[in-house]
C-alpha cells in the first residue's frame, strides 16, 4: 500500500495460451455436453450442411484435452478420435472458416491417419462453434474424400449453420441450469441488478457493494471482498478494493476499517492468498486455511478465517478484477466457482466498459482542447490533414517540386486488438506513430486518419528507399506489457504532379494502391499506376467499340507461315488477329485484346476467330492447298463452359481432313492454372478431330508428368529462348532439351521468333522440325500470305 497514487494506472494481465486453453476446457466441462446422447436438433443442422455442400461427411465435433468427440455425425462409423489427429483442432484456433482444399497436398495433414486411411479425408471445411461464454469448444464441419475448391461466398452457409448450432448449445446450457447449486433465477436477478447499478450510478464502489451482498447470499459465505486488479508503474499488480465485508470485532479495528474505506483500500502484498489470487488465472481454493502455507497472517482483531475462495474476473482474455469469499460452512469447490461464472463475466464486462468510458471521456476533453490533432497519437487528424495537404500542393507548385502521398494500413492490427484489447492496440498505434515521425523529416507530414490508417505526405522523394524504411520501422517487434507484438503494413503511394488530381482523389488513388499491395501479399508498398488508371478509361472506350467492330467486320486474321526445316516447305500458318480501326488504322492484338479479356467480348472474338479459321481451311481444301492453320484463343473463352460447344458448332459438317488441319494454340501458363479442367477441354477438342499446340513452352515450368499427360501434338518453343540461344549457353541447353523431350514423347516441335540465317541453321543442327518468324515473313493478309507461300516453295 506504500505506492503513491500517482504511480497507479489501469492495467491488464494478458492470458497466455496455456491458461486460455485451461479456461476453454473448464467452460466445456461446465457445459456438460461431452458423451451425451445424439439429439435431433444438432443432427438436423449437420444434415443441412451435408446436403448443401454435397459431401459424404458432416460433423458437430467437440474437443476436450485429449480427444475429439462427435456430438452429431453423418458419414462416419466411429464417434471419436485422438485430438492430435483432428482437423478440428486446427479449426478452433481460427476465427473464421478453416478450409483444407486437398489434405494430401498440405504438409500439416498429408501423413494424418485420417487421410492415409479411413475415412480418407481430402477436403475439409470447419467453422468454430463457441459455448455461451465465448470459448471455442468445437466445430461444425464438412468433409469429402476428394479435393474441393469452394468459393468464399458459399462458405457463408457454413457460418450461418454454425451460428444456429451455437444457439442450440446455448439452449442446452440453459436447460441444464436447474441442476446447479446456485439457483438460476437468483443468479439472473443478481446479474440484472449489477447491470442496472453499473449503468445508472457513477459510483462504481456502490455497485460493488450491492454485488458483494448478492454473492455472499448466493454462496452462503460469511465474509468477502471484490475489486479491480490494477498495476503499478513497475507492472506489479495490486487490488483496489471496491467492496469488503466489515469483519472487525473491536472498536479499534472498526475505526481502522472505516479510515481505509474512506481513503481507498488497496491490497498490494503478493505473499498471501489474496496475492496468489491476483497472480493466477485460475480459481484458488483453500478449505483448510489455518494449515495453508499461502495464507499468511491476519491483522490483529480480525475473526478467524477457516475457508477461502479467490475467483479471478475476466473481460475477454484480460484479468480485470478479483472476488474473494470466506467461511462457507460446506467449503468451496470449483463447481461453485463455475456456477458464478455468468455473473462474474458480466461484472468483468462492466468493469471494462467503465474503463473504456472513462478513457473516452479523457480523450474527448483532449479533442475539445486540440480539435486538429489525434488525441491518441498527437498526430494531425483528418481535418488538419486537409488544411496541410492544400498548403503542400501550393508549395510544391511554387517550387516546381513533387509530393509522395502515402496511405498506410496496418496488417495484423485487428488480431492484436482482438487478442489483447484496445489498450494494447492504442499502445501499438502510438508506437507506430512515433516511429514514422522519427523516419520522416520535419518538413514532411504524418497524420492519422482513424483506426489503423495513417497518411504521410513527403516532399521531393528522390528514390523509393524511404518507403521501405517506413515499412521496416513498422515491422520491428513491439514489446509491451511482457508480450512481444508483431505486425506489418501495406502502403499505397501516388505521386504529384504526375497524378494531377484533387486532394480527395489523390488520397483515393493512394488508397487504391494500398489495396493493390494487400492483394499482392501485404507487408509491402505499391505505387499508383496512373497510366494504368488512364488505360482503364481507354478500356471502356474499346469495349464500347468492340461490338460494332464485330458487327461491321473490322477484325481480320493475318497469317504467318510455319516452315518445315528439313525441306523448306510451308507446312501451314498461324492466324494472328488485327483490327482495321476506322480512326486509328491497323491495330495489333496488344492494343485491344488485354482490354477485351475477362469480358463478354472475349468469347465473341474467340467465336469469330474459330469461324474465320474454319472458313479459310474449307476454302483451301477447295483450292487443293494442304495447309494447317493455328489459332490463338482467349484463356477466358477457352476455359469457359461454352467453348467446346462453340468449337463443335463451327466444325459442324466439316470433313475430318479440315478438322485435323485446325490447330488450337494453348499457352503453357494457361495449361498450368487449372490442369484438371484444361485436360478435359483439350481431350474434347481432340475428340472433335482438331489438333492442340502448347505455345510459349518453357515459360511455365511444367512438370514432366504434366507434359506427358497433356493431349498436345505440337510444342512451340518460346521466342525468348530461341532469340538468345546463340549467345546464352543456358538458353541453348533449354532449346535442346525441349526438342529432345518433344521427340521422346512424339510431339511435333516448332521454334518461334526466327530472325536470322544463323538461328535457322542452329535449329536444323539441333533437329528442330518447324520454325516461324520474321526471317521468313511477317504476318500478312490472307491473300498475300498464300502468294508468299507459293513463291517461297517455287524458289
Amino acid at each position: 500500500m506504500a505506492a503513491a497514487l500517482s504511480t497507479r494506472r489501469y492495467g491488464k494481465k494478458l492470458m497466455d495460451p496455456v491458461n486460455r486453453e485451461k479456461r476453454r476446457l473448464a467452460a466445456l466441462e461446465r457445459l456438460a455436453i461431452m458423451d451425451t446422447e445424439s439429439e435431433e436438433r444438432f443432427d438436423r443442422l449437420i444434415n443441412l450442411a451435408r446436403r448443401f455442400y454435397n459431401t459424404p461427411i458432416a460433423l458437430f465435433s467437440l474437443l476436450d484435452e485429449k480427444r475429439q468427440w462427435f456430438k452429431s455425425k453423418r458419414g462416419l462409423d466411429f464417434s471419436e478420435t485422438p485430438r492430435c489427429v483432428a482437423f478440428c483442432d486446427h479449426a478452433i484456433r481460427q476465427d473464421s472458416v478453416f478450409v483444407v482444399p486437398d489434405a494430401t497436398k498440405d504438409e500439416r495433414f498429408c501423413s494424418n491417419p485420417l487421410v492415409t486411411g479411413e475415412p480418407h479425408i481430402r477436403f475439409y471445411a470447419g467453422m468454430p462453434v463457441r459455448e455461451p461464454g465465448g470459448f471455442k469448444m468445437g466445430t461444425l464441419c464438412v468433409m469429402d474424400r476428394k479435393p474441393r475448391d469452394i468459393p468464399e461466398h458459399e462458405l457463408d452457409v457454413l457460418r450461418a449453420l454454425a451460428s444456429l448450432v451455437e444457439d442450440e448449445v446455448e439452449r442446452f446450457y440453459h436447460a441444464s441450469q436447474y441442476q446447479k447449486q446456485v439457483p438460476v433465477s437468483r443468479l439472473n436477478r443478481a446479474i440484472q441488478r449489477a447491470q442496472n447499478v453499473f449503468h445508472t450510478d457513477d459510483n462504481q464502489d456502490a455497485a460493488f457493494e450491492l454485488l458483494l451482498s448478492d454473492l455472499l447470499v448466493l454462496t452462503d459465505s460469511q465474509f468477502g471482498f471484490i475489486g479491480e486488479i490494477l498495476t503499478n508503474s513497475d507492472n506489479s499488480p495490486y487490488l483496489r478494493v471496491g467492496a469488503i465485508t466489515d469483519i472487525s470485532w473491536s472498536s479499534e479495528s472498526a475505526k481502522r476499517f472505516q479510515q481505509r474505506k474512506t481513503r481507498g483500500m488497496l491490497f498490494e502484498r503478493l505473499d498471501s492468498l489474496i496475492g496468489a489470487s491476483m497472480l493466477s488465472d485460475e480459481v484458488l481454493l483453500s478449505n483448510e486455511f489455518e494449515s495453508d502455507s499461502r495464507a499468511g497472517g491476519l491483522p490483529p482483531g480480525q475473526p478467524q478465517i477457516t475457508r477461502y475462495m479467490g475467483v479471478p474476473i475476466f473481460s475477454g482474455d484480460n484479468r480485470v478484477g478479483l472476488l474473494g469469499l470466506a467461511n462457507r460452512p460446506v467449503g468451496y469447490t470449483n463447481k461453485l466457482a463455475a456456477e458464478l461464472e455468468p455473473l462474474l463475466q458480466t461484472v468483468g464486462q462492466l468493469i471494462e466498459r467503465k474503463r473504456m468510458y472513462q478513457e473516452r471521456q479523457e480523450h474527448q476533453k483532449g479533442l475539445e482542447q486540440a480539435a486538429n490533432f489525434d488525441s491518441l497519437t498527437g498526430l494531425p487528424n483528418r481535418r488538419r490533414l486537409t488544411e496541410l495537404f492544400e498548403l503542400e500542393l501550393t508549395l510544391a507548385d511554387q517550387r516546381q517540386g513533387a509530393l509522395a502521398i502515402c496511405f498506410i494500413d496496418l496488417d495484423g492490427f485487428k488480431e492484436i486488438n482482438d487478442d489483447y484489447g484496445h489498450s494494447v492496440g492504442d499502445a501499438v498505434l502510438k508506437t507506430v506513430a512515433a516511429r514514422l515521425q522519427h523516419i520522416l523529416r520535419e518538413c514532411d507530414i504524418i497524420a492519422r486518419l482513424g483506426g489503423d490508417e495513417f497518411v504521410a505526405i513527403i516532399r521531393d522523394v528522390e528514390n523509393n528507399a524511404v518507403y521501405e524504411r517506413m515499412l521496416e520501422a513498422i515491422r520491428r517487434p513491439i514489446h509491451h506489457q511482457d508480450v512481444t507484438l508483431n505486425l506489418a503494413a501495406s502502403m499505397g503511394v501516388t505521386l504529384y504532379p504526375r497524378d494531377q488530381s484533387t486532394p480527395d482523389l489523390l488520397l483515393r488513388h493512394a488508397d487504391q494502391a494500398m489495396y493493390v499491395a494487400k492483394d499482392a501479399g501485404r507487408n509491402r508498398y505499391s505505387i499508383f499506376d496512373f497510366e494504368t488508371h488512364v488505360s482503364r478509361i481507354e478500356q471502356g472506350r474499346i469495349l464500347e467499340q468492340a461490338a460494332k467492330a464485330l458487327d461491321e467486320g473490322q477484325f481480320e486474321m493475318y497469317l504467318q507461315p510455319k516452315i518445315v526445316l528439313a525441306n523448306h516447305r510451308v507446312e501451314g500458318f498461324e492466324a494472328l488477329i488485327r483490327w482495321n480501326h476506322p480512326e486509328k488504322g491497323l491495330l495489333g492484338p496488344i492494343s485491344f485484346l488485354p482490354q477485351v479479356e475477362h469480358t463478354e467480348y472475349a468469347a465473341e472474338v474467340g467465336r469469330f476467330v474459330i469461324a474465320d479459321a474454319v472458313a479459310k481451311l474449307q476454302h483451301w481444301k477447295q483450292l487443293g492447298l494442304p495447309y494447317s492453320l493455328s489459332i490463338n484463343l482467349s484463356p477466358t473463352h477457352l476455359l469457359s463452359d461454352r467453348f467446346v460447344a462453340d468449337l463443335q458448332a463451327a466444325l459442324q459438317g466439316c470433313d475430318p481432313d479440315v478438322r485435323s488441319s485446325l490447330i488450337i494454340e494453348l499457352l503453357e501458363t494457361t495449361a498450368l492454372n487449372d490442369s484438371g479442367r484444361i485436360m478435359g477441354i483439350l481431350l474434347k477438342c481432340r475428340n472433335l478431330g482438331v489438333q492442340v499446340s502448347l505455345d510459349d513452352f518453357g515459360t511455365g515450368y511444367s512438370s514432366l508428368d504434366h507434359f506427358r499427360r497433356l493431349p498436345a501434338q505440337e510444342i512451340k518453343i518460346d521466342r525468348s529462348f530461341v532469340s538468345d540461344m546463340l549467345t546464352n549457353a543456358d538458353d541453348e541447353m533449354i532449346v535442346k532439351s525441349i526438342i529432345s523431350l518433344s521427340k521422346n514423347f512424339k510431339r511435333r516441335v516448332v521454334a518461334e521468333g526466327i530472325e536470322t540465317q544463323a538461328m535457322q541453321d542452329k535449329l536444323i543442327d539441333m533437329g528442330c522440325e518447324q520454325a516461324q518468324g520474321f526471317f521468313y515473313s511477317k504476318p500478312l493478309p490472307a491473300d498475300a500470305a498464300l502468294a508468299w507461300a507459293e513463291a517461297y516453295q517455287q524458289r
